[in-house]
C-alpha cells in the first residue's frame, strides 16, 4: 500500500469479497503500521487503509468503505470520540473498536455511548486485538440474514463480542491457545450441546484433554454446561458455546 498525507490510497478496495475492510487510525505512524500488521494475520480480515489523524479518516470514509474502524482517541486534530459523532451525522455506520491508551472510566463510558463495539487498551498483545477481531467476525456471523430474531438469536448477537473477551493470551500455564480454538470452534460450529466424548472425536483430542479444555472454558463463561440424564441415572455433561 502506499501512503500519502498518512491516507493509505485504496485500489480496487472490493475485489477480495468475503473478507472485513479495516481502516487503522493511529497518530503514530509506526504504531499504525504495527496494528495493521496484527489485523492483516487474522484470517477474514484485510486493511484497506491507514490515517493518522481525525481529517485524514473522514476524508477517507468520505471517499471509500470499510467494515470496521480500529479507533485511536488521541488525534492530534482532536479525539476519536469527536470523530465517531462526526462519521455519524455525515451518515457513516462503520463499526469502531477503540484501540487507545485512555482508561479513563469517563472516556470507557462515553465510547460505549457513542457505540464503539469494543475497547482495548494499549499497549496489548496480537493475541488481545485477534480475539477483539474474532468477536466482531463472530457478531457479524450472528447478524447475517436479517428477518426477526427470538431469545436465543439476541442472546448469541450481544454475547458474540463479550465471548471473545477472554483472549488466548490469558490462559493458564500449561494451557494451549490452538487447542483452545481448535475445542471453540468444535462447540461454534455444532447444532445444539455435545459431550466431552464427541467434542473430542470431532477435533481429535483425546477425551481427557477436551474434559480439560472444556471445563476451563466454562468456568471463563465462554461455554455453558447442562446435564442430561440417561436411563442409567446417571448424568451426561454437555457444552454449548455462549
Amino acid at each position: 500500500m502506499t501512503e500519502v498525507t498518512g491516507v493509505t490510497n485504496v485500489t480496487d478496495v472490493n475485489a477480495a469479497g468475503g473478507s472485513i475492510d479495516v481502516l487503522v487510525v493511529d497518530d503514530d505512524v509506526r504504531v499504525a503500521r504495527v496494528n495493521a500488521a496484527y489485523v492483516e494475520k487474522v484470517p477474514g480480515f484485510r486493511v484497506v487503509g491507514r490515517s493518522h489523524t481525525a481529517a485524514e479518516a473522514l476524508a477517507f470514509l468520505d471517499r471509500a468503505e470499510a467494515d470496521l474502524v480500529l479507533l485511536d482517541h488521541y488525534l492530534p486534530d482532536g479525539t476519536g470520540l469527536a470523530l465517531v459523532r462526526r462519521l455519524r451525522e455525515r451518515g457513516h455506520h462503520t463499526d469502531i473498536i477503540m484501540v487507545t491508551a485512555a482508561r479513563d472510566i469517563a472516556t470507557v463510558q462515553a465510547a460505549m455511548r457513542h457505540g464503539a463495539l469494543q475497547y482495548l487498551v494499549k499497549p496489548f498483545t496480537f493475541a488481545g486485538l485477534r480475539a477483539k477481531l474474532q468477536g466482531y467476525a463472530a457478531l457479524r456471523r450472528a447478524l447475517e440474514g436479517g428477518g426477526e430474531a427470538g431469545q436465543d438469536q439476541v442472546d448469541r448477537i450481544f454475547g458474540a463480542l463479550g465471548g471473545a473477551a477472554a483472549g488466548p493470551a490469558e490462559l493458564p500455564k500449561g494451557h494451549s491457545a490452538l487447542t483452545a480454538d481448535l475445542v471453540r470452534e468444535v462447540l461454534r460450529g455444532a447444532e445444539g450441546p455435545l459431550s466431552a466424548q464427541e467434542v473430542a472425536e470431532r477435533s481429535s483430542l483425546s477425551r481427557q484433554t477436551a474434559q480439560r479444555y472444556l471445563k476451563l472454558l466454562e468456568r471463563t463463561g465462554r461455554v455453558r454446561l447442562s446435564l442430561k440424564y440417561g436411563e442409567t441415572g446417571r448424568p451426561e455433561h454437555r457444552y454449548v458455546w455462549v
